[in-house]
């Protein structure tokens, strides 16, 4: 394993999908391990983080962790309570999210460990447990430098700007992008031709906004959780459309996309098809753009 690296450990959205027909893919909720000379940084605490955890606390070295979470919907944040090395006395664990105070961030997190909900509270948890202020504009882990960006989702969500090893890596598990365009396109025929212009001058204004976010990114993992088809029925819901996600990193210069928070739904079959369709876009635009599908297990040397 090589010293800098980053690790899929969970690539679902909304629910885990524990089926044969998805193992390919895997069936894990959203977790990501970026770990650089042993500084290790989790983003986002869903399913996937219970697997990261129980081999976390296999091994002797690092004890020593931050937790950065997108926002609260249960499917990000439900591996907590089986997170191992969080019941360990001589580890040190960090987290960091939205919120207008350390009380509110805890509260937000203690919530889902209270009885009705669960057994045993984050009382239990014998690591030494630190809140980082969500007010911090900027924050580093070692080596690692971390900013964030509000996205489009349901309540406060953020985007994860990372940089590491002079690599830029971002971070946006949950994100409708271009819901402005769709929606103002839309509904473009019940405005007036002064309406119209004002909107589609908006709209520039808000997707030259949305690019300048991930320009030129080195990665880019990003929310492509809809086809098109699941999109018209789902508009508003806070996920993208794996179209929009492929133009709109070819629009922002990103060298590598990794297609993420998959649709439980969608088996692997149906995956390998929205690849398939999403490695045609990048051919028909003549573009030298890299297209993955992010998998459980899949892991990228930083070096």
């Amino acid at each position: 394993m090589a010293n800098s690296y980053l690790r899929f450990w969970g690539v679902r959205g909304s629910y885990a999908a524990p089926f044969p027909t998805h193992l390919k893919v895997g069936g894990n909720t959203s977790c990501v391990e970026i770990n650089v000379d042993g500084h290790l940084l989790i983003c986002d605490a869903g399913t996937g983080i219970i697997p990261l955890g129980n081999k976390l606390a296999a091994q002797q070295d690092n004890k020593e962790l931050l937790i950065v979470l997108t926002h609260y919907h249960w499917d990000h944040i439900c591996g907590l309570p089986f997170f191992v090395p969080a019941f360990i006395p001589d580890w040190n664990i960090n987290f960091f999210g939205p919120g207008d105070s350390v009380q509110e961030m805890k509260q937000t997190l203690d919530s889902q460990m209270q009885a009705p909900y669960f057994p045993v509270g984050t009382e239990t948890w014998m690591a030494k447990i630190n809140y980082l202020d969500p007010r911090e504009t900027k924050i580093s882990h070692g080596p690692i430098d971390i900013t964030y960006y509000s996205v489009h989702h349901p309540g406060i969500t953020y985007g994860y700007k990372i940089k590491v090893n002079d690599k830029n890596i971002i971070y946006v598990s949950d994100n409708e992008c271009q819901f402005l365009d769709k929606s103002i396109k839309q509904k473009m025929t019940e405005f007036s031709e002064e309406e119209q212009e004002m909107f589609e001058a908006m709209n520039r204004e808000e997707y030259e906004y949305e690019l300048k976010t991930i320009k030129d990114a080195d990665i880019l993992i990003h929310d492509a959780q809809y086809t098109p088809e699941d999109y018209e029925t789902k508009r508003g819901w806070g996920h993208s459309c794996y179209v929009d996600v492929v133009n709109y990193a070819i629009d922002a210069g990103v060298k590598e996309l990794y297609l993420y928070h998959h649709d439980p739904y969608n088996n692997d079959e149906a995956v390998d098809k929205i690849y398939e369709k999403s490695m045609e876009i990048i051919q028909k635009r003549e573009t030298s753009m890299k297209c993955h599908i992010a998998r459980e297990g899949m892991e990228l040397e930083l070096e």
